[in-house]
């Protein structure tokens, strides 16, 4: 297993998610079916609700497929799609049976009729097929199906059991929720979004009493009445009893900013939970008309997330449903995807969205991306990756330290990219989540980051044959390689760590058991990038070379020798190198290998821990571990370990052994031995030392936080060994075959282009080896014309027309090229050979600080592979599902308004005051003063028409509509539901009386726009349109498809959008006297604000130019009666009490 073992002293089972709903088609394309797979699923909400913002007349089928490790979550959320194929109530029963865990007689007794349902749908793989819930939810493996199956029996028989029994499981129900009603804390007030600080008592008050009751009701007799055990929350991979994370809330999943939003007095306990029921209902609506119309299928596989990519991707290279990857840690069975799923049904095995929950929070964020990325469509997919957690000093910007590597380089290997970083702002707000930890910054635990990772391919479209991958130079590669791997595991050598982390020891020392890399992983990550880059067997050998030159010439991580066979061992494994220093000399027949008949590179070796042995780790939390092979003089020490409880019998004979292994279905509370599992090069049982002098071990990992455990395990942290000779304990059997490479695609037929075919892209790095500095790109010239112009002394030119696209011109000839990653294109070179007949582009790659490449068009809107538009940065919304916004609402201006104004970096704020002609921040400044004087929070009332006025000319070039302010709930911010109108001459002239009323008339108000912001609004309208397009598709007569562009225009009074749109949903317009008669002409679109990136840059101002409210010194300690002024000492705030502590009072 890819990921460290780690002693797990205690489980926590999470029934119910801890963050609220999202949709996982957002930036996906209204048209066409879609695949997504969702990793670490947990409860179903993320399927429900993309269901819900389906528009209303879809047709379309959206297949999931959920994979989750516990089983316990997949058997209830299967539970709750049968019911609600089976209409039971969902506002009552249906949420009573899926958010209590205290439920009264009738929804037990729905529930065990249902259970009883499955339990016969379930007997046989083929049944379950045949029955009509495997009409909509498959299974994916016969262990799953085993899984799910043995849940729902236990469920069935757990009121069945001696009363005795239990009363002693609701004891530890009872003890846990002792502790939870003295909380005052509230895991639900991230669903509030903007609103958390208001959402924060009221919350509280239901979250306490939830955790007293077992229920939502409250008190009184409904409380009263739910007497019995709900079954579903006692069984889990903890086993039976109370396991259920101590912060489960059934609010959390729901949006919960328009109940707080809207209300005109305080908000009670009980508006919040209705508001939840009537989503849930809502929700279920959905998805009932979903299966009732075959619109959607749910695959269900229990197991490891990266086993299950990694059984996916080992079908799509070699065809076998069968591998040797475990289900998931602590359990033995091998995952084995079913044949009538996956050969007969076609189950998808590409995937077009992948959420992978907050895994990274649990595995690391390369041990999602590495088996994630191979399962996404080539040139459509999406990758979301979610951490709540975090452990470095300063959550805003630890998630770039999570890459190992620069951004740029990375999205080079692996040819995915976070859309934000390109970008430089998001359309999904985390601004209170920034408020929150500035407020809690010393005691804060917790800060979500949600990132969206999408090929930048999307980001640009045109008919170059771009589809090849880019190229390194080999020694390049080894180094840049090197240096990554270098940086993943510099750390385990003490002093590098404390000399790494001196800033913020104590807090790095809490946090040091995390481990979530092994060898394994670095070099699934090696796999990874010669699959993308399809590297040869030649070039990838200097490859690897010159990696092994550097790991052979460095001297600072001592650490690294112990690891060095673990890393050789796994480069084999998977087929990418056949090290010197593991595999010199083939292992010889003695020891353990005496009797084989064949000798093998690789060995597994199983190890039989005493469970007694594991007595000592209890209350240690979660300490890493690892085995090792220990001689007289040398030591090795092995971190991809795979374990589980059970008993191993042998088998086969003394030439060629096997074994046979027995699973402890009791697991943590049963009898049997830990087995622990590794591979090894054979070479170590047989050339180093004598095999009767060896030993294998199970040991806790060394780390600054596992030191203490010295005491009670000695200094090599030994948990137990035995010798390699010892039959009993140790047993070594043949290693597995290296693993197939994925064979290079099939080259895509080649369109006819005007100048000739472009070669992969070459990419060079700087001397470190670390940033890229350049890429070239070469185009072989086959026209005769175009070859007849170069050897007659025409001059090639190029110009950047896009972030990724160069336009290289001959005489009249001209092709567009597109680079792998924005360009900037102001410092190209050229290099021209008229007689062999191609050229070259030389470009650096560009930034968002850069004038050029992304800054040419901050808002892509592209034209995909049958005909779909890609929204790269913005994502889709459907305003008809979303809660209007209450301009009346009580206290809306104390959370609307910080809200909106927290667009801005620290950064963009000075350009503000400066004048600066940056688009992007004019933009934002722009939408700012739209959304304030739409809610009416900023110079007057409610405003609803908005024109855009250029500042040279005077004249109004576009009129915005705002119909009414919603809710965008799942990116926790608001949108102006409303309509543009852009105004051309040639309209003006039809509309002229209209348009002279309306602008008499109308509650309007006006901005003036340079040059620039004028295009980049131009840019930025087909995006809004198209990310609320429900209703109308667009035709074979768009104009874009007949143009070849988007926008259409960028000048002042020319229109950018298409006619597609033009008149489509806009009821709003209609009810309206003024805007009527402009109906036919508007487009509808959805205004929102855009953030700035808080890992990019600073948001707000710069916690480094706070100043004392006396003296005016740096200063950031707060005030902590008002938390309003801060004070660079404390006689400078005794100084300034007498006049301020009448303001701290207040």
């Amino acid at each position: 297993m890819a990921h460290p073992l780690a002693f797990r002293d205690k489980y926590f089972y999470y029934p119910i998610g801890n963050t609220s709903a999202v949709s996982l088609t957002r930036d996906l394309a209204t048209d066409g079916n879609v695949d997504v797979l969702i990793l670490g699923c947990g409860d179903p909400r993320n399927v429900l609700y993309t269901l819900y913002c389906e528009p209303s007349a879809a047709t379309r089928r959206i297949d999931f497929t959920c994979c989750d490790f516990d089983p316990a979550v997949l058997a209830r959320n299967v539970l709750l799609f049968s019911m609600i194929n089976d209409g039971v109530p969902a506002p009552t029963t249906l949420w009573n049976i899926f958010f209590h865990f205290m439920i009264d007689t009738g929804s037990h007794e729905v529930l065990m009729t249902q259970c009883q349902k499955l339990l016969q749908y379930s007997e046989t793989m083929g049944r379950w097929a045949a029955s009509p819930i495997g009409q909509f939810i498959r299974i994916c493996s016969r262990h799953t199906l085993s899984e799910l199956r043995s849940h729902w029996q236990l469920y069935v028989a757990f009121h069945q059991q001696p009363e005795h029994r239990i009363r002693a499981i609701r004891s530890q129900f009872t003890k846990v929720a002792n502790a939870r009603s003295k909380d005052m804390s509230s895991t639900a007030i991230r669903s509030a979004g903007p609103l958390m600080a208001h959402a924060f008592p009221t919350t509280a008050e239901r979250f306490r009493s939830y955790w007293e009751t077992g229920t939502t009701f409250g008190k009184g007799r409904q409380v009263a009445s739910a007497s019995l055990l709900n079954p579903t929350f006692v069984y889990s991979l903890g086993g039976e009893g109370c396991n259920v994370h101590y912060g489960t809330d059934p609010l959390i999943p729901f949006h919960t900013a328009a109940v707080f939003g809207n209300a005109k007095r305080k908000v009670a306990a009980e508006d919040v939970l209705a508001d939840a029921k009537k989503q849930f209902d809502d929700w279920c609506t959905a998805a009932a008309g979903a299966i009732k119309d075959s619109r959607v299928v749910i695959r269900m596989s229990a197991g490891d997330a990266m086993a299950f990519c990694h059984a996916l991707d080992h079908f799509n290279i070699s065809g076998s449903l069968q591998n040797l990857i475990p289900v998931s840690q602590w359990l033995p069975t091998l995952l084995e995807l079913d044949a009538g799923e996956y050969r007969e049904r076609s189950a998808p095995t590409k995937f077009h969205s992948i959420e992978t929950s907050n895994l990274i929070d649990h595995i690391g964020l390369l041990n999602v991306l590495i088996p994630a990325i191979p399962l996404l469509h080539a040139d459509q997919g999406v990758l979301y990756t979610e951490s709540v957690l975090f452990k470095s000093d300063d959550a805003r910007k630890e998630f770039t330290s999570l890459l190992c590597m620069d951004m740029m380089t990375l999205t080079a290997l692996v040819g995915l990219a976070p859309v934000d970083f390109f970008s430089g702002f998001t359309a999904r707000s985390n601004t209170h989540e920034l408020m929150g930890y500035e407020v809690m910054r010393k005691s804060a635990t917790q800060f979500q980051q949600v990132t969206t990772w999408k090929a930048p391919s999307v980001y640009d479209s045109c008919d170059d044959d771009a589809s090849s991958p880019s190229a390194f130079q080999p020694r390049q590669l080894g180094r840049l390689l090197y240096d990554v791997y270098h940086t993943i595991f510099e750390q385990e050598d003490s002093m590098k760590f404390h000399e790494m982390n001196k800033s913020n020891l104590l807090h790095a020392i809490a946090h040091s058991n995390l481990v979530h890399y092994s060898r394994e992983t670095f070099v699934l990550l090696l796999r990874l990038v010669r699959s993308r880059l399809a590297i040869d067997e030649a070039q990838w050998k200097d490859v690897m070379a010159r990696f092994f030159e550097f790991d052979e010439a460095d001297r600072s991580m001592p650490m690294d020798t112990l690891n060095k066979h673990d890393l050789c061992a796994q480069l084999y494994r998977y087929n990418l190198h056949t090290a010197r220093h593991s595999f010199q000399f083939p292992p010889r027949k003695i020891g353990r290998l005496a009797a084989w008949s064949s000798l093998p590179l690789l060995v597994r070796v199983i190890l039989v821990v005493p469970r007694e042995k594991l007595e000592v780790l209890k209350d240690s939390g979660t300490p890493p571990l690892l085995t090792y092979i220990l001689g007289q003089v040398t030591m090795n020490n092995f971190n991809s370990v795979h374990a589980f409880f059970g008993k191993v019998f042998p088998a086969g004979n003394d030439s060629s052994p096997s074994v046979v292994l027995h699973r402890d279905v009791k697991g943590w509370q049963g009898e049997d031995p830990l087995l622990v599992s590794f591979l090894m090069p054979s070479v170590l049982l047989t050339e180093l030392e004598a095999p009767q002098s060896m030993k294998i071990g199970l040991a806790v990992r060394s780390t600054p936080g596992t030191a203490l455990l010295t005491k009670k395990l000695g200094l090599k942290l030994c948990v137990f060994e035995a010798p390699l000779m010892d039959k009993e304990h140790v047993y070594v059997l043949p290693g597995p075959s290296p693993m197939p490479l994925a064979s290079p695609h099939a080259p895509a037929p080649r369109p006819s282009l005007a100048l000739g075919h472009r070669q992969p892209t070459q990419v060079d790095l700087d001397e470190e080896c670390e940033l890229i500095t350049s890429m070239t790109v070469r185009v072989d010239i086959h026209p005769e014309e175009a070859k007849s112009l170069l050897k007659s002394g025409v001059t090639p030119t190029i110009s950047q027309i896009s972030p990724c696209i160069m336009r290289l011109c001959l005489g009249t000839l001209r092709q567009d090229v597109l680079f792998p990653l924005p360009i900037v294109g102001t410092k190209n070179r050229l290099r021209v050979a008229r007689k062999s007949s191609y050229i070259e582009m030389i470009l650096p790659p560009s930034s968002i600080s850069r004038p050029d490449g992304v800054k040419l068009n901050h808002f892509s809107l592209t034209r995909k592979v049958g005909g779909s538009l890609g929204l790269w940065n913005i994502h889709r919304v459907n305003p008809f599902i979303l809660p209007k916004l209450d301009y009346r609402a009580k206290g809306l201006k104390e959370w609307l308004n910080p809200h909106i104004g927290s667009m801005m970096s620290a950064r963009e704020r000075t350009l503000r005051k400066q004048a600066d002609d940056d688009a992007l921040m004019n933009v934002k400044d722009t939408i700012h003063s739209i959304l304030v004087s739409a809610a009416g929070i900023q110079n007057g009332p409610p405003r609803d028409v908005f024109m855009l006025i250029d500042t040279e000319t005077n004249n109004c070039d576009t009129l915005l509509f705002v119909d009414c302010m919603r809710y965008d709930v799942g990116a926790h911010t608001v949108i102006c539901d409303g309509y543009a109108l852009p105004l051309t001459r040639h309209l003006l002239q039809q509309i002229e009386r209209s348009f002279g009323r309306l602008i008499n008339g109308a509650n309007k108000a006006s901005f003036g726009l340079s040059k620039r912001e004028t295009s980049a609004w131009k840019q930025l309208l087909p995006v809004l349109a198209e990310r609320c397009r429900t209703s109308w598709s667009h035709g074979d007569d768009c104009e874009y498809k007949l143009q070849g562009r988007i926008p259409l225009a960028l000048e002042m009074e020319q229109d950018p959008l298409c006619g597609c749109g033009r008149g489509k949903d806009a009821a709003g317009m209609l009810k309206r006297d003024l805007w009527a008669p402009l109906a036919p002409h508007v487009t509808p679109i959805a205004l929102s604000p855009l953030f700035a990136v808080s890992y990019l840059e600073p948001i707000g101002r710069d916690p480094e130019a706070r100043r004392c409210f006396l003296c005016r010194q740096k200063s950031k300690s707060l005030c902590t009666g008002c938390k309003m002024v801060r004070y660079c000492s404390v006689a400078c705030q005794k100084k300034d009490w007498k006049s301020h502590k009448r303001y701290c009072k207040v």
